[in-house]
């Protein structure tokens, strides 16, 4: 055997396994359309027994006596009718069932996918295109559930065909066997094809992948692409895919296009040997001329469950490369482990303990090493460091984004890495540097469904210095911001992003340069609000990302990081005293806000 016949049997040997799947998760939906397509099958083939006993019975004596019996007339329609009505009632139960099936298989899998997109961890994400994510949770789930559809009317079908095939043989073995000589060219065009399409469906599939990822990136960098005039170069990448993406569709078509045919022609010739055939057995005396019609209609009928089980292949290619795809983001490795504890409750800001952290997305390049620190509750920290520091990746750490290498972090006296599913949420709040909101209102982008009232959603948008703002909106609290707050300012839409943290009351609130698009003096009166406990109640501990003076000089303490370590640790005045640095950096950063054309200026900080 070859390896593309071993290819080829194995699409199918899988297409058949991804349907298993499906059949065990649905087996009563499975149950109703293949009972329905059976009674289709059946009742096709009767109207085979009713034709050839018509033309025994009433056609042929009506030609000899010239004349019709109205009860047999009568009778025959009464056949054709009952047969008709049904195959009709099998023909709903088949769709019906197919489509319902169909659809529940997809709802479940893009379920599945998308809870498995929850529980994988940021450094999984972060390797993975959200153009292909958004495909594996598309056109992947409905490619792999593409075969149910013709499923149950070839699984019917089969039946029909079995049924048609003995009474073939019964009615003539001569002719049924000259008949059945069609199958093994019927076996032949399926295997080729499936040689043919395998390579070409794989193909498109990652495509679509690569034609969502651009198109994610180019509407998700609308901006720059605009502000920079790179609207040509973007549609020529988009074009460049879909144009790729077209080819391998049309090539496939193509040979669909040659395979359909093929499979329909094939029974043709085979009904033309057997009239042939059959005409000098008639003449010679060896059968009745209702037999020929009988195994002749039949020979049509075999041809139909030869196509729906074509159809049913043809689909295979495709399925199983989407459910390939799929079932790598379901076995994909890298979950949280969870554990069983309540988060630490209390009335006041948590205790935060950092012991010898280490952390790197690439196993030969640590971002940050043997971090220790600890976080007394109610007090502010300032981390501090040059680009690429290491002070994000810090905070998703302290968020439980990503576990840490080597460490542990304690939340009152807790690792992080024992608390329940969800725990962390009810006590830490993060808010990053870039402010997503949703295209929702004001009042459903602080809460995000959360059972809060509007004083207390107001009491957020104070701490947060966005309440006179929002009061000024067409509709307050029931202003619709647009997608992503298009219609708000950057500043503003970070206070909307720290109000909706706010409003959960968190023990433990990190601000990733949350503020930076802020006025210097609205920002002074965020932190001292927070620094009061004038919205959480409880007068949260707080982790600041900063570069402006003013922000860092309201810290307790602050965290000089530099390449990934602890530079050192004290006030800022003190850092200021005994760190040459330090110093440097925190004046590098004010000359950067005061020349934006010169980012260099914090880069080069050492």
């Amino acid at each position: 055997m070859t390896d593309t016949q071993a290819d080829r049997r194995g699409t199918t040997r899988e297409g058949f396994a991804v349907l298993a799947v499906a059949i065990r998760r649905e087996p009563w939906i499975f149950a109703v359309s293949t009972l329905g397509s059976v009674l289709f099958g059946a009742l096709t083939v009767a109207d085979a027994w009713v034709l050839g006993w018509s033309t025994d019975h009433v056609v042929l004596p009506a030609f000899e006596d010239g004349e019709i019996g109205g009860d047999l007339l009568l009778a025959v329609l009464a056949l054709f009718l009952g047969v008709a009505i049904l195959r009709a009632v099998g023909i709903v139960a088949r769709r019906l069932g197919a489509g319902v099936m169909q659809y529940r298989m997809q709802a479940h899998t893009r379920r599945a996918v998308t809870r498995q997109y929850l529980a994988l961890p940021m450094a999984w994400h972060q390797r993975h295109p959200t153009g292909q994510l958004l495909s594996n949770a598309n056109s992947d789930v409905e490619a792999a559930w593409g075969p149910i559809a013709p499923l149950p009317m070839a699984v019917g079908t089969v039946a029909m065909m079995v049924i048609a095939v003995v009474q073939m043989f019964v009615a003539d073995v001569v002719m049924a066997l000259v008949g059945l000589l069609v199958f093994p060219a019927v076996i032949a065009a399926n295997l080729a094809y499936q040689r043919l399409a395998s390579p070409l469906m794989t193909r498109a599939q990652q495509l679509r992948a690569e034609l969502s990822e651009v198109a994610h990136e180019s509407f998700d960098g609308a901006m720059v692409v605009k502000t920079l005039g790179r609207e040509g170069e973007e549609t020529a990448r988009f074009a460049d895919r879909a144009h790729q993406l077209r080819e391998v569709n049309i090539r496939a078509g193509r040979i669909r296009a040659a395979f359909d045919p093929t499979l329909a022609a094939l029974p043709n010739v085979g009904v033309l040997v057997v009239l042939a055939v059959g005409v000098e057995r008639v003449l010679s005396g060896s059968t009745a001329p209702g037999d020929v019609v009988t195994v002749a209609y039949l020979l049509t009928i075999v041809s139909f469950p030869i196509r729906s089980i074509g159809w049913l292949l043809g689909e295979f290619p495709r399925s199983v490369v989407g459910y390939h795809r799929v079932r790598t983001v379901l076995r994909a490795t890298g979950e949280m482990p969870y554990g069983d504890q309540p988060a630490p409750r209390g009335d006041r800001g948590a205790r935060l303990e950092l012991e010898h952290l280490a952390y790197g997305y690439d196993a030969d390049q640590p971002v940050l090493e043997d971090v220790t620190f600890t976080v007394e509750p109610g007090r502010t920290v300032a981390l501090v460091g040059a680009t690429a520091s290491g002070k994000s990746t810090l905070t998703s750490l302290i968020a439980r984004l990503v576990d840490p290498d080597e460490g542990r972090i304690l939340l009152d006296g807790a690792d992080l890495r024992d608390l329940a599913r969800g725990q962390l949420a009810e006590t830490v709040a993060v808010v990053a540097q870039t402010a997503f909101l949703f295209d929702d209102t004001v009042r459903g982008n602080v809460t995000l469904g959360a059972d809060v009232t509007d004083e207390e959603v107001w009491a957020a948008l104070r701490a947060a210095q966005a309440d006179g703002f929002v009061a000024a909106l067409p509709h307050g609290l029931d202003t619709r911001l647009g997608e992503r707050g298009t219609s708000l300012s950057g500043g503003q839409r970070q206070r909307i992003s720290l109000a909706r943290a706010l409003v959960r009351r968190p023990r433990l609130l990190v601000l990733d340069d949350a503020t930076s698009a802020v006025d210097p003096e609205v920002e002074a009166r965020i932190l001292e609000a927070l620094r009061a406990g004038d919205s959480t109640g409880t007068g949260s501990t707080l982790v600041v990302v900063a570069y402006r003076k003013a922000t860092i000089g309201l810290a307790d303490e602050v965290v000089h990081l530099a390449d990934g370590r602890i530079a050192d640790r004290g006030t800022h005045a003190e850092l200021l005293e005994r760190s040459p640095s330090y110093a440097h950096l925190v004046n590098a950063y004010e000359q950067a806000a005061e020349h934006p054309e010169r980012p260099e200026l914090v880069e080069e900080a050492p």
